[in-house]
């Protein structure tokens, strides 16, 4: 097996990845629902999501097979072509979500007058030509996001810190159980992790204790999540719910930026490369499963066809970004329960089947 992507690279794509596409409107919509015990949603879908995160890694060790492979030993190459196709589909509407929220992002914090699509369409020009790269280029490019990663999100959290009231955290434990547990399944939409391991599935070679280090990282991602919400929920109490952007959000009131102006901006602008990508990685995946599903190689078309879809979905529902969230938050569950619980989950025994 020659390796498309490296354990280190996937780490990096555990880690970054999976705290940036939590940065935004994230934070407001789990604070609107359990007020300041925000944190109990979180904890509960990333740990769901970690220990199928390890599952997955760690079949990694008992086979060498993608995830593919695994699934034509069991249902044939037909079913495992539809399976793929579901995917792809899969991977578009995780996509969808974070690329409506980019776009008011975008328009909201970086411009002031210009309309938000002429500002956000040359966006697909990158995707398009992203979307069509294979695993080699998901790996570089999460070489080159993770010291950015690092090193705007230390500034962030410094500039963040100093403004935070942490009473206003407490008391925990207020809100009902089912209020919470329901928020954790509504929200699940922002946690595609697993997928992402199945995907990876057989592109890059296992060594011992690589299931570990991959856990470790999406750990530490989680774990940043959850100092963000906490921070972001200190700075504002209960005005958080209304407070979206998140990451925009929480260094406005550092003081030093009354003398020097809003370097934090700076910060903004950097970081939003390391969203951009992430954003691209489900394009890139969906493109891939498609791939696998059609069995048409010309990946820049299938990328130009994903891109216009959601060029056209996005031009068609730009003013109806509540109304596309309550479907993602109410309906949509069901679907991100089944292809990044329950599929990653059960990936084990596609193996113990497989002919």
């Amino acid at each position: 097996m020659k390796a498309k992507i490296s354990v280190r690279q996937i780490c990096f794509i555990m880690l970054a990845y999976t705290v940036v596409g939590k940065l935004l409107s994230y934070p407001a919509s789990v604070s609107f629902y359990c007020e300041r015990d925000l944190l109990f949603p979180a904890l509960i879908d990333f740990l769901v999501q970690g220990l199928i995160v390890w599952g997955v890694a760690f079949l990694c060790s008992r086979t060498d097979k993608t995830f593919f492979e695994l699934l034509k030993g069991v249902i044939g190459n037909i079913g495992a072509k539809i399976v793929y196709g579901f995917f792809a589909a899969f991977f578009l509407l995780a996509a969808l979500m974070p690329l409506f929220e980019q776009e008011l992002y975008v328009h909201n914090i970086f411009y002031d007058t210009v309309p938000s699509l002429v500002v956000f369409l040359p966006f697909f020009i990158f995707a398009i030509y992203a979307g069509s790269k294979r695993f080699e280029n998901i790996g570089r490019c999460a070489d080159i996001c993770m010291p950015i990663f690092v090193i705007t999100m230390l500034v962030i959290f410094v500039m963040s810190f100093s403004e935070a009231k942490w009473e206003n955290l407490m008391p925990v434990l207020r809100t009902p159980l089912g209020t919470v547990f329901g928020t954790a399944l509504g929200t699940i939409f922002r946690f595609v992790e697993p997928a992402w391991m199945l995907m990876f599935m057989g592109h890059f070679k296992y060594k011992k204790g690589d299931a570990a280090k991959i856990t470790v990282s999406y750990a530490a991602g989680a774990a940043i999540v959850i100092l963000f919400l906490a921070t972001y929920y200190a700075i504002y109490g209960g005005l958080a719910p209304s407070r979206t952007f998140a990451i925009s959000r929480t260094s406005l009131y550092f003081s030093a930026l009354q003398t020097i102006g809003r370097i934090d901006l700076i910060m903004l602008y950097v970081l939003e490369t390391v969203m951009l990508f992430a954003l691209v990685l489900n394009i890139q995946l969906a493109v891939y499963a498609a791939a696998k599903c059609t069995g048409w190689e010309n990946r820049a078309m299938l990328s130009l066809i994903f891109n216009v879809v959601l060029a056209v979905i996005l031009i068609v529902f730009d003013h109806y970004y509540y109304s596309m969230f309550d479907v993602y938050n109410k309906w949509l569950w069901i679907v991100f329960i089944i292809f990044s619980v329950l599929i990653p989950a059960f990936a084990w025994t596609f193996k113990r089947r497989a002919r």
